[in-house]
């Protein structure tokens, strides 16, 4: 089992943890990581674009120029696409980018994510990360101690508030549970910092 230095708020050593090798040192899938990061683009989609047909353009009653003697192409309708003003050839239409993929294949995924983050050193174990109030300074404070970088993602057990609201103002950091963190926000993120109790939690989740 591979060991990470674990630190405290204030950045000094606090001890060694033990990371599963079956989560966090596998060798990482990128066909496995692009398949769940594409989906996941893809599920957040709105998919609410919308164009005209020529069918759906107003106007195209008459002829718009008699058909032959003005030098130009002949033409029956206004609507046409090759008309200024005229429908959209294919348009596209509001629709659903969703959509699934095998449960293996995400789990595949996400210990890849994992296990890359631990294979560049980018993961940074905290043994607790707990505030008495909602304070984005203290949280600025902790960052710098562990050296995190500017884009950082924050992994927790449990929800906490003040954790959450201390890091809600802070450009480039974003908190998750590990009941909702994901591989897109994990490879997004180059710092990837995570309690200790979410290390217990993450390897019952995906042991």
């Amino acid at each position: 089992m591979a060991k990470v230095t674990m630190l405290n708020m204030t950045g000094a050593e606090a001890g060694t943890i033990e990371l599963n090798d079956e989560i966090f040192g596998i060798e990482p899938n990128q066909n496995a990581v692009h398949a769940v990061v594409k989906n996941y683009l893809a599920n957040q989609r709105q998919g609410t674009q919308s164009a005209k047909t020529r069918a759906e353009v107003r106007g195209g009653g008459r002829k718009p120029f008699r058909q032959k003697g003005t030098g130009r192409h002949r033409q029956g309708s206004t609507t046409d696409p090759s008309q200024v003003g005229g429908g959209v050839v294919f348009a596209p239409k509001p629709r659903s980018y969703r959509y699934t993929l095998p449960k293996k294949l995400r789990r595949l995924a996400m210990k890849s994510a994992l296990s890359s983050k631990v294979e560049e050193k980018e993961i940074i174990v905290l043994d607790e990360l707990k505030f008495d109030a909602p304070k984005t300074k203290e949280m600025v404070k902790v960052l710098e101690n562990i050296k995190a970088g500017k884009k950082a993602l924050i992994v927790m057990a449990e929800k906490d508030e003040n954790v959450i609201r201390s890091a809600a103002n802070i450009p480039g950091v974003r908190t998750e549970l590990v009941s909702t963190m994901n591989v897109y926000e994990i490879i997004n993120h180059p710092s990837f910092i995570v309690t200790k109790d979410a290390i217990n939690k993450i390897e019952e989740v995906y042991s």
